[in-house]
C-alpha cells in the first residue's frame, strides 16, 4: 500500500499535544489520514487538531474511563500511535518516593495497555489495523539515571513484541519504535551537543509502518534515525533471515 493509500484512514496518536506526538499527527494528516490527538493539555491539543483538520480529545492514558471515551468517539482506528509517556527527575532509584516512580509505569505501561485494549476489539472486528507504539533505546541501553522510565520502555517494548504475536495472522499488526533523542520538553536536561535525532525522522517512519508495507516486520524494534523507510526495504529480508533488530538475552 502507497502512502495515498492512507487517505480517509482513521488514527489516534496519544500525547499528540506537542512534541513527537504532534509532529507524527501532522505527518498523518498531511497523508490524508483522519487524526485525532489525544492528552491532558486542552488547549494544547485543540490548537493541533485545529493546524490540522483533525479532532482534539483530552484525557488520561492511565484513567480506562477516558480511554474508552476516546475509543468511543473515535470509533474503529485503523491506526493507533500510542505517544503518551513520562519521565521523572530522578537522582536515584531508591531516593524517589514510591508513588512517583510507579506513576510513570502508569502513563508509560498501563497507558499503552488500555489503549491497546480498547482498540483492537474494532480492529479484529474489521480485519485489520496497526499499532505503533514509540518506546525508547532506554529499552535496550543501560543508563545511570531514570530507572522508572528505563524500565517502563523496556516493558512497552516486551509487550509490543508479545502482543504482535498473539494477533499473528488476525491482520492487526504492531510495532514498537525509538523516536531517537528528540528535542522536546522531555529532553530539556539533555545537553546541547547531545546527538539529537532530527524531528522529521519518527513521523516518516510511524507513517511508513502505517502503509502496511512493513508489516512483515512487525513485533521487531525500529530505531526512526537507523532504520528508515529506504533502509527498511533494502533490508527487509536480511532482518527476517537472520532475526534482527530484536532485544535478546544472549550468552
Amino acid at each position: 500500500m502507497s502512502a495515498n493509500g492512507l487517505n480517509g484512514q482513521v488514527a489516534l496518536v496519544t500525547g499528540g499535544g506537542r512534541g513527537i506526538g504532534a509532529n507524527v499527527a501532522r505527518d498523518l494528516a498531511s497523508a490524508g489520514m483522519k487524526v485525532t490527538v489525544a492528552a491532558r493539555t486542552r488547549d494544547e491539543v485543540e490548537a493541533v487538531a485545529a493546524e490540522i483538520g483533525g479532532r482534539a480529545l483530552v484525557g488520561d492514558v492511565s484513567r480506562q474511563e477516558d480511554v474508552e471515551r476516546w475509543l468511543a468517539e473515535t470509533g474503529p482506528l485503523d491506526l493507533l500511535v500510542n505517544n503518551a509517556g513520562i519521565a521523572v527527575t530522578e537522582p536515584k532509584a531508591w531516593e524517589l518516593e514510591p508513588s512517583a516512580w510507579w506513576s510513570t509505569f502508569e502513563v508509560n505501561v498501563l497507558g499503552v495497555y488500555l489503549c491497546c485494549r480498547a482498540a483492537i476489539p474494532g480492529m479484529l472486528a474489521r480485519g485489520g489495523g496497526r499499532i505503533v507504539t514509540v518506546a525508547s533505546g532506554s529499552a535496550y541501553l543501560p543508563t545511570r539515571s531514570n530507572s522508572a522510565y528505563a524500565a517502563s520502555k523496556a516493558a512497552v517494548h516486551r509487550f509490543s513484541e508479545v502482543l504482535a504475536a498473539e494477533l499473528e495472522g488476525t491482520g492487526v499488526f504492531v510495532f514498537s519504535i525509538s523516536p531517537g533523542l528528540v528535542q522536546t520538553a522531555l529532553t530539556a536536561h539533555v545537553p546541547d551537543d547531545a546527538p539529537w535525532t532530527p524531528p522529521e525522522c519518527a513521523p516518516r517512519l510511524v507513517r511508513a509502518l502505517a502503509t502496511g508495507e512493513f508489516d512483515a516486520l512487525a513485533g521487531r524494534y525500529l530505531h526512526a534515525e537507523h532504520d528508515p523507510p529506504e533502509a527498511l526495504r533494502e533490508r527487509m529480508a536480511v532482518i527476517q533471515a537472520d532475526d534482527l533488530n530484536v532485544i535478546r538475552l544472549r550468552r
